[in-house]
């Protein structure tokens, strides 16, 4: 049994991403709404970008890490959306055994890496609102660097570690993978291996990332709570809460999805799809557009960067 359960593992070269099940009519209006979504993703992280290198006022830690969350948004989404774009036009839909690992790596490395970063910028909020006059002092750039640098160490750990785990298993059900993109999930499905152990050691990952992320924003908006409250004036609380909302929707919206697919019973996988739908590419983007709507800086520097394009036009 182990060398047949090996043998078809070896055989597998390629898989077939099943997308979703429309008609021919919906699967043009579908490729178009994922045009325009990964155009606008494009568009607002690179432009989200630029304005931060460009401005020497928005060189700060909240800018930094800002800067740093486009660049993620950016990357995995576009892990996503191009493959998923051009199988709505083939009719094999496949994607070889390399490029459905290359996936989950990249796409498990910088969803992981913004949970992490997320969490350090809800500490960067509780330090700008806790102990303003300490910021400077305890937000440092070497801080900013290491936590940036952990974010993405974390995702890369946790991105072997589920790829590899993924990919020892056993294939020798149908290619068919049950969604728009390579995701273990739905790979699951397609293994003759006992799942038990696997899953066991998905969750306990899940919640080893999950976990901490979450407490650290929990925690560090109760002290913004506590100490927004005590400010006497309403414009103060008004400007207080007004750094915070961006972010609390940033987070809102990311979890809000992952945990919506992870509590998705595997019977309801088109649920899945559209939970992985949110978090994939409607979250990043969703990012630029909050930060820049309801950022007087991000509104300011933008102003700025266009009035200069056309000068010099």
């Amino acid at each position: 049994m182990g060398d047949r359960g090996a043998s078809n593992h070896s055989g597998v070269t390629d898989f077939i991403l099943v997308g979703f099940r429309v008609g021919p009519e919906l699967r043009i209006l579908l490729f178009l709404l994922f045009l325009l979504v990964y155009a606008m993703i494009l568009l607002g992280n690179i432009g989200m970008m630029t304005i931060i290198l460009t401005d020497p006022r928005l060189n700060t830690p909240m800018y930094f890490f800002l800067g740093n969350l486009s660049f993620i948004d950016l990357f995995y989404s576009s892990v996503i959306a191009p493959k998923a774009m051009s199988n709505f036009w083939t009719e094999s839909k496949s994607i070889s055994f390399a490029g459905c690992v290359a996936q989950i790596f990249l796409f498990a490395l910088f969803i992981v890496a913004e949970g992490f970063l997320l969490a350090a910028m809800a500490y960067d909020r509780f330090i700008a609102i806790c102990n303003p006059l300490l910021y400077s002092v305890h937000m440092s750039a070497r801080l900013c660097a290491q936590l940036v640098a952990g974010s993405y160490f974390c995702g890369c750990i946790s991105s072997v570690l589920q790829t590899s785990m993924t990919f020892t298993l056993s294939f020798c059900a149908s290619r068919a993978v049950d969604h728009f993109y390579c995701d273990s999930r739905p790979l699951q499905r397609l293994s003759c291996s006992d799942l038990f152990v696997h899953k066991i050691v998905s969750f306990s990952l899940a919640g080893i990332i999950i976990l901490p992320t979450v407490i650290v924003i929990i925690i560090s908006y109760m002290y913004i709570v506590s100490t927004v409250l005590k400010i006497r004036s309403t414009e103060g609380r008004k400007k207080a809460f007004s750094t915070c909302s961006s972010h609390l929707g940033v987070v809102s919206v990311l979890y809000g999805a992952v945990f919506f697919m992870y509590l998705t019973p595997d019977r309801f996988p088109e649920l899945s799809k559209l939970a992985s739908l949110c978090y994939s590419l409607v979250t990043p983007m969703l990012n630029p557009l909050i930060y820049s709507l309801r950022n007087k800086d991000v509104k300011d520097a933008l102003s700025k960067l266009l009035d200069k394009k056309k000068s010099v036009l």
